[in-house]
């Protein structure tokens, strides 16, 4: 009897042990050892929440009425459309000459706004491939998809922001692009997207953000507008990267009417991207690593409230497999379905392999709470 005792007890103990270990292993802001990682894709072992839609692709974007992906099949290229119910994809930017797109957005009127370079470049050459994404401009193409897109002649660092509700969009503006605003400086812009004879064009822009404001030097990564906040449309997520030239990344939210403007994780040990804007625009998608060792974190993505309190919800565990990680996600306008995107290690920024859909409302019923990233 004493040995089956101590059996038990033991047994309990090894049970004790293995829970900690879940729970750190789940913990926001803790790295994984390389040991601790599986050696597969996640892909191969989905959960019943989360359906493969695309085998290749990057940032995707829904539609208004979720019957269709929008998505680009590699950085400055081709933009297809998925359509759901059939699984058709069908390109949208083969009938005119380009020179690839870097993102390609649904507007409210059903319109695309895409953001590309226009002048020619040699895609083998790395810093040739750098000052493309750099130099690229914004232009809309009418949702028949019969005429060439009209360019809205002003530059755009990285991706736009678009509203879900009205014409509006907001976009940044960095020194790479306008030498003449200084070294490490970027600006935040906004406008309204109105047609005049049928020609889409910019009106009543604005700067709604400077980076002169923030307390602190803004590193070379410098800013980046993420999404509109519904339902008003006023607010702003933006992204502000490797603060005081330091490793981590945070969450800010500005206010284009006051100019008010807010941290929103501050997480010092943390990359924390904003990404897709939920509806009730009380939350954000948020792209969440532990950047103590490198700036450039493998990422999962979380839901984050908006109130400043940082907590945030894990959606995803990509990064519990080696060299992959989730990200570029978007909330359907219903807010009931996230579709992201799959990344490797080790590959150029936004790089995407096919991108998935996550029930939300079935999800929650296996995550866990919402938590600060030093829980």
């Amino acid at each position: 009897m004493s040995t089956i005792k101590k059996t038990i007890l033991y047994l309990r103990i090894l049970l004790l042990c293995i829970l900690l270990q879940t729970v750190s292993a789940f913990g926001q802001g803790h790295e994984k050892s390389e040991p601790d990682l599986i050696n597969a894709s996640p892909i191969d072992n989905l959960p019943s929440y989360i359906k493969l839609a695309s085998g290749f692709g990057e940032r995707p974007d829904w539609s208004h009425d979720g019957r269709f992906i929008l998505f680009l099949d590699k950085p400055m290229g081709e933009v297809y459309e998925l359509e759901l119910a059939t699984g058709i994809i069908r390109p949208k930017t083969r009938h005119f000459n380009h020179y690839g797109f870097t993102r390609a957005m649904y507007l409210s009127n059903g319109d695309i706004l895409l953001s590309g370079p226009k002048v020619l470049f040699d895609p083998t050459d790395n810093e040739e491939r750098d000052k493309a994404r750099d130099l690229t401009w914004l232009y809309v193409m009418d949702k028949s998809g019969t005429t060439p897109p009209v360019p809205l002649n002003t530059l755009c660092a990285e991706g736009p922001a678009v509203s879900r509700s009205r014409m509006r969009i907001a976009w940044t503006h960095r020194d790479r692009q306008l030498p003449e605003l200084g070294k490490n400086r970027a600006k935040l812009l906004m406008a309204e997207i109105i047609y005049q004879d049928g020609i889409p064009k910019l009106a009543n822009e604005r700067t709604i953000f400077d980076s002169k404001q923030l307390p602190f030097s803004l590193g070379h990564a410098s800013l980046e507008t993420q999404s509109l906040v519904p339902p008003e449309d006023i607010k702003v997520t933006f992204a502000v990267y490797t603060i005081n030239n330091g490793n981590n990344t945070d969450v800010y939210m500005v206010d284009s009417e006051t100019g008010e403007y807010r941290t929103i994780t501050n997480s010092p040990c943390c990359y924390d991207e904003p990404e897709g804007i939920f509806p009730d625009g009380l939350h954000t998608l948020v792209e969440h690593g532990p950047s103590e060792k490198n700036a450039w974190p493998l990422l999962d993505l979380y839901k984050l409230k908006l109130d400043g309190s940082g907590e945030m919800q894990r959606l995803t565990y990509f990064t519990d497999y080696k060299g992959y990680k989730a990200n570029q996600g978007v909330i359907s306008d219903d807010g009931k379905y996230l579709c992201f995107q799959i990344g490797k290690d080790n590959t150029e920024p936004g790089v995407g392999f096919g991108f998935l859909i996550m029930d939300l409302e079935e999800a929650a019923k296996h995550l866990e709470d919402f938590k600060t990233y030093d829980d």
